[in-house]
């Protein structure tokens, strides 16, 4: 992992996930790339009312990014002052999505490190919105901090999949070397309900045990409507130190992290969460 994009709008969470990079990458030769993207609703009408011009209202809403992130950096390199880190300034004005996956491609990235909200409010989602839509878009993995969590080594890593598809080993290259780096063990959590048959479970078992070590499998049958919960309660008796899924749009991800009333909606993930992108 060489470089890491850190999309930030300043909040206290993404604040958080980039203090979570600098830990889990501290050993590492990375160069950070640290976005920020504005968009038009970020000039409320009293401030359109007081600017002479669109390109005005630009520079100011570029500028002023510019300038917290610049006081971003200045606090990394005084509390951490770790001469494998470089740091980027990128700031775009342009729809998210787009600017993460144009930052991606132009800069080679290979991890995308994000933090999330949790549920809270009358939302009822797991993750904030951006990161949500980052996970099911983006052309990169992607590692979603929680708010409030602090790196600890990965000593347990969970792999949930429902082996739609056979795995190719370019797809979860970034969990290898996650693994490599923390000296992991990792657990495939296979899971099957009667839309989705765990048809390639064979194949994929041959498939992990030739390419990673130190590994155990475990298969679950349960409920669409009860997935959730079944992941939740394999991550706490298992002390699962990090989850991974596999992305496949309109699939496991969207059937995983589904709104839930706010009556069943109980559970909130305290651990990161990696988002590998499965090739069409």
């Amino acid at each position: 992992m060489k470089n890491i994009l850190l999309p930030t709008d300043f909040s206290k969470n993404s604040i958080n996930a980039i203090g979570y990079a600098l830990e889990f990458l501290k050993d590492q030769k990375c160069q950070f790339y640290i976005l920020n993207v504005q968009k038009a609703s970020s000039f409320i009408t009293d401030d359109m009312m007081v600017v002479n011009s669109s390109t005005t209202i630009y520079k100011t809403l570029i500028n002023a990014a510019k300038k917290s992130i610049n006081n971003i950096v200045s606090t990394i390199n005084e509390e951490f002052n770790n001469k494998n880190h470089q740091f980027h300034s990128i700031v775009d004005y342009d729809n998210f999505i787009d600017s993460i996956n144009q930052v991606c491609k132009n800069h080679d990235i290979d991890l995308i490190i994000m933090g999330t909200k949790g549920a809270s409010g009358l939302e009822k989602v797991l993750f904030g919105s951006n990161t949500v839509r980052v996970m099911q878009r983006c052309i990169k993995p992607v590692l979603a901090i929680p708010h409030g969590c602090g790196f600890k080594n990965l000593d347990n890593i969970a792999f949930a999949t429902t082996n739609s598809k056979s795995f190719k080993i370019e797809e979860l290259k970034i969990l290898r070397k996650i693994i490599t780096l923390n000296k992991s063990s990792l657990q495939i959590f296979h899971l099957a309900d009667q839309n989705h048959l765990v048809y390639d479970a064979d194949d994929n078992i041959d498939f992990f045990d030739k390419n990673f070590s130190d590994l155990r499998h475990e298969f679950v049958e349960t409920a669409k409507d009860d997935m959730f919960n079944v992941v939740h309660d394999y991550i706490e008796k298992n002390n699962i130190d990090m989850l991974v899924i596999m992305n496949k749009k309109h699939s496991f991800l969207e059937r995983l992290f589904t709104r839930h009333a706010v009556e069943t909606f109980a559970f909130k993930i305290d651990i990161p969460l990696l988002v590998m992108q499965q090739s069409q």
